[in-house]
C-alpha cells in the first residue's frame, strides 16, 4: 500500500505573550491510501491542531508533511490553497453551506475553483448527490433541508473533486443519534468505495465505525490501534 500522508517530527508551536505554546510535540504519522482512521482525544490534545495540519490550513513550526509524496509542510499560502481544493474534501460539524445556494451549487462550488465548466460541474454535482441519497432535493437550498440532509450536501461538496482525502472534523456533532447513525453509515459507504476518510471526534460510537483509532493526548500519539 502506498502512504497517502507521511508525517515525520511533527511540530507545532503557538506564542501566547511572552510565552510559547507547544501544542504538538513531535507526531510521526503514516495514513495509507484507503484507510478509514478516527482521531480522537481530549480537549487542549492537539487533534484540532493535527486535523488543520493535515487539511494543509496550516503548516506546522518543525517536522515534514508529504501529502501523496509532495512536501506540503512549507509550502505558501496560495500553494496550500490549491492542494486543499484538489486533494482533501472536508466536511464541518457547522456544515458550513452557503445559505442562498441550491443544494447542486454548494455541491459544485470546489469545481467553480479548480476551473471545471459549468456543465461539467453540473454533471458531477448531480452524481454525487444521487451517490449521499438526495437527488431529489438537488435544488433545495439549506434551510428547506433537515440537518441530515444538510450534511449530506457537504459530503457530497467534499467528494465532488475525487480529492485523496476526505477529513470530517466532528461530522455528527448537530445530529441527532439516529442521524449520525444514518451519516456514519454515509462514510463507511465512501470508505468501501476506496477513500482514505479520516474522523475527528470525541464520541467512541463514531470513532467505532472506523478501522483505525489514533488517540492524542499532550501533544503526542498516545495509542494507535486497527480495530478490524
Amino acid at each position: 500500500m502506498s502512504s497517502v500522508i507521511k508525517i515525520r517530527d511533527i511540530k507545532r508551536d503557538f506564542p501566547l505573550g511572552q510565552e510559547v505554546v507547544k501544542v504538538l510535540k513531535g507526531i510521526d504519522l503514516d495514513i495509507e491510501k484507503g484507510e478509514y482512521v478516527a482521531l480522537m482525544g481530549p480537549s487542549g490534545s492537539g487533534k484540532s491542531t493535527l486535523m488543520n495540519l493535515l487539511g494543509c490550513l496550516d503548516t506546522p513550526t518543525s517536522g515534514t508533511y508529504e501529502l501523496n509524496g509532495v512536501d506540503v509542510s512549507s509550502m505558501t499560502d496560495d500553494e496550500l490553497a490549491e492542494i486543499r481544493n484538489k486533494e482533501i474534501g472536508f466536511v464541518f460539524q457547522t456544515f458550513n453551506l452557503l445559505p442562498r445556494t441550491t443544494a447542486l451549487d454548494n455541491v459544485a462550488l470546489p469545481m467553480v475553483y479548480a476551473g471545471f465548466s459549468k456543465s461539467d460541474r453540473n454533471t458531477r454535482a448531480k452524481e454525487v448527490l444521487s451517490d449521499v441519497g438526495l437527488a431529489d432535493r438537488m435544488d433545495h437550498k439549506p434551510s428547506q433541508l433537515s440537518g441530515g440532509q444538510r450534511q449530506r450536501v457537504a459530503v457530497g461538496r467534499a467528494l465532488v473533486n475525487k480529492p485523496s482525502i476526505i477529513l470530517a472534523d466532528e461530522p455528527t456533532g448537530n445530529l441527532d443519534s439516529v442521524t449520525s447513525l444514518e451519516i456514519m453509515q454515509l462514510f463507511d459507504a465512501i470508505h468501501e468505495a476506496g477513500n482514505t476518510v479520516i474522523v475527528v471526534t470525541h464520541e467512541e460510537d463514531i470513532a467505532k465505525h472506523t478501522h483505525r483509532i489514533i488517540r492524542l493526548k499532550d501533544g503526542m500519539i498516545e495509542s494507535d490501534v486497527r480495530t478490524k
